[in-house]
């Protein structure tokens, strides 16, 4: 563990840099700020972040009992200050539940969020008000076993399954948090996974001790297979983005992992082009994606992925990934079998009972005949060669309309 710990944790020249842009950020910020006051959040304040990043999470924290009745204005206080404490860096808007602000600062990537101070969660007017109390939360509970944490962020970021986005809906930072917390360290949360079963409930402050969690919370709020109850919200289920699909993933990485541990389940696997080109027919697209919140972004890439996906199965699709890093380029990825279609394809129609429909039919398409009490219709292929069918689906308004560019298209 030791060995990974070297590569993940950050080293104390990269926590001194940290501290110090941190602090001239939030310096900067605070002077142009009146009756609210920025302070760190995410993981920079959980010291559970990993070497190498460059996200900070900012919170600027207004008072409430000044502006609880002026929740939704928070976002047009807090831009005019950015505008005064930084004038000549460009400065991002993004719509969420309360709109905030992204821009980048000594090489650094900083997420500014607008929120109501609050000690207690049922005093939170909206769902980041509660965000600083997490902070709290994690650093009372969790106070050494932090490298733990660093590593199932790892652990989970190097298979794909880190990050509650839509794109992703794996596990959370945050989550991951509270489970090692709970768990008491990173082996010991593997293992206890491995007992997971559909449903779990785990409630780490034991607010429904003896009592029913699916009478008391909301059915919308229990949809994952996995309920963690926000320790610092009883009312929240802060695992409600994960899917069954990554729930599945990381019980199954978690035994591969016990059963042979290995450093290799901390490194992200490269996709090896050659090995590809091995299986079948390769399909790389290079991609730019649009510039927006990554949240919506990732979707509509996802949405795009998937659009290729499905136009490919008649070319016999073998495989198919994709994989999109902190920037804004994209890579997409499919092997299928044949590198060309038939000539014609059928296409299915209506009953011959449904005369009407039938009638229709036969003037949408010329060569039609019939089969089993149906018509069908014999239709020329236009762009039979896998070459040309890529380049002509990348052209269709519906996936253009969730990419940025098509950078380069290799088959």
């Amino acid at each position: 563990m030791q060995e990974v710990l070297d590569k993940i944790k950050p080293s104390k020249e990269e926590q001194v840099q940290f501290k110090k842009v941190v602090t001239q950020f939030i310096k900067q910020l605070n002077s142009k700020l009146n009756n609210a006051k920025a302070i760190l959040g995410g993981s920079g304040a959980k010291d559970t972040w990993l070497s190498g990043s460059h996200d900070i999470d900012i919170f600027v924290q207004f008072d409430y009992q000044k502006y609880k009745g002026q929740s939704m204005e928070l976002t047009l206080h807090l831009e005019k200050a950015l505008n005064k404490a930084f004038p000549k860096v460009k400065i991002s808007k993004l719509h969420g539940s309360r709109d905030y602000f992204q821009l980048t600062y000594h090489k650094y990537e900083f997420e500014i969020v607008p929120i109501i101070k609050i000690s207690k969660s049922e005093k939170a007017l909206n769902i980041t008000d509660v965000s600083t109390l997490h902070s709290v939360w994690v650093n009372k509970n969790a106070k050494n076993i932090k490298d733990d944490i660093r590593l199932v962020k790892q652990f989970c970021k190097a298979n794909k399954i880190y990050g509650a986005e839509s794109h992703i809906s794996g596990f959370s930072g945050y989550i991951l948090e509270i489970l090692v917390a709970h768990y008491g360290s990173f082996e010991k949360l593997l293992k206890s996974s491995l007992k997971w079963k559909n449903k779990q409930v785990i409630d780490p402050e034991k607010y429904y001790q003896g009592k029913d969690v699916f009478f008391n919370l909301n059915k919308s709020k229990l949809q994952s297979p996995l309920i963690i109850i926000d320790p610092v919200d009883k009312n929240r289920n802060a695992a409600a983005a994960l899917s069954e699909e990554r729930f599945a993933q990381f019980k199954k990485l978690a035994k591969k992992y016990l059963d042979q541990p290995n450093q290799k389940f901390f490194e992200k696997q490269e996709i090896n082009l050659e090995k590809l080109k091995k299986k079948g027919n390769l399909v790389h697209l290079e991609l730019k994606a649009l510039i927006g919140k990554r949240d919506v972004v990732g979707v509509k890439l996802l949405k795009a992925f998937g659009f290729l996906e499905k136009e490919l199965e008649p070319f016999g699709l073998k495989f198919s990934e994709w994989d999109w890093g902190q920037k804004r380029k994209a890579d997409f990825y499919f092997v299928v079998k044949n590198k060309e279609l038939p000539e014609f394809e059928v296409r299915s129609g209506p009953p011959l009972k449904l005369k009407d429909y039938v009638k229709d039919f036969k003037k949408k398409n010329k060569n039609t005949f019939t089969k089993n009490g149906k018509i069908f219709a014999k239709i020329k292929v236009k762009h039979r060669k896998l070459s040309s069918f890529v380049k002509n689906s990348v052209n269709d308004d519906y996936f253009k309309e969730k990419v940025k560019e098509v950078v380069k298209i290799n088959v």
